[in-house]
């Protein structure tokens, strides 16, 4: 019998405030982060991934109070990534309420730290994160920093290392797609199907819920990873709205306009809609 396929709503975060962009650029305010996870979870996901997007850019990590608070209220998985460095931060957000951390930027320095937080802290809690961009001859390669830093490795080789080292899973970010709601790139993701065994997870792309459908239908993928048209649902709902910002480009909330082509999705129809389509899934 196939697992059920997880809906993950993907939580980027910049200091105290939600955001998103397009090719994980251009970020905008989009509400309070704590706000969409209960939303969130009332609706039924099945986790939730925050990631702190300049975590490694300015060498901290701001998730800790938000973590804590929503782990108090919300029962279902946690994973938080960006900025995780070592073993003593792992520990943390752990201890913060997270149930796995996704590792980028740090498995590139040092991969031996994928290999002993497996074995401290179990497989099943590491998550490696991969930010691939599409080159010029049809190569996919992992990139850090949000899309802004290459490492010259291509995805294939580099999801095998890390499923060697000990990663539980893999979250494959697709920048090129981040935020356009083009649909997810299918040739990435057959590309990492036919490389690693452990689950992964997809990320960028999903403008409407025919890109869910046929992503969940035709790959086999562990989940989906969607923000865009799961956050701009929520962002323009009366009780999703928020003007109390200090910081970031709020523009979107004030003008209260929709991206043109990216649908708003509703989780709890979602779900309705994937079960009538006969795809395993929690409900």
């Amino acid at each position: 019998m196939s697992l059920a396929k997880r809906i993950i709503p993907k939580i980027d975060i910049k200091g105290p405030n939600l955001v998103k962009g397009i090719n994980l650029e251009g970020l905008r305010v989009l509400g309070k982060p704590e706000n969409f996870a209960k939303y969130y979870y009332e609706s039924g996901a099945d986790e939730l991934i925050f990631q702190d997007v300049v975590a490694s850019l300015y060498g901290r990590n701001s998730l800790f109070d938000i973590i804590k608070k929503t782990a108090d209220e919300i029962f279902i998985p946690l994973t938080v990534g960006g900025g995780i460095r070592n073993i003593n931060d792992i520990k943390s957000i752990l201890r913060a309420g997270a149930d796995k951390v996704s590792i980028n930027t740090a498995a590139h320095e040092n991969p031996k730290l994928i290999s002993e937080a497996s074995n401290i802290f179990g497989s099943s809690t590491i998550v490696v994160c991969i930010e691939a961009i599409k080159q010029s001859n049809g190569e996919y390669f992992a990139f850090t920093d949000n899309g802004r830093n290459g490492t010259n490795k291509e995805v294939r080789d580099w999801s095998k290392y890390m499923e060697k080292l000990g990663a539980g899973e893999i979250l494959i970010v697709s920048v090129d797609r981040d935020g356009t709601g083009m649909g997810i790139d299918e040739n990435l993701i057959k590309y990492l199907c036919d490389s690693v065994q452990i689950p992964i997870i997809v990320s960028g792309g999903v403008g409407n819920t025919g890109h869910v459908t046929k992503t969940l239908k035709n790959f086999d993928i562990s989940g989906l990873a969607i923000s865009s048209s799961l956050h701009y649902e929520y962002a323009l709902k009366e009780d999703g709205l928020d003007n109390k910002f200090s910081e970031g480009n709020t523009n979107y909330l004030s003008n209260k306009r929709p991206i043109s082509n990216i649908e708003q999705i509703n989780l709890v129809d979602l779900k309705k809609l994937l079960i009538n389509e006969k795809i395993i899934i929690r409900y």
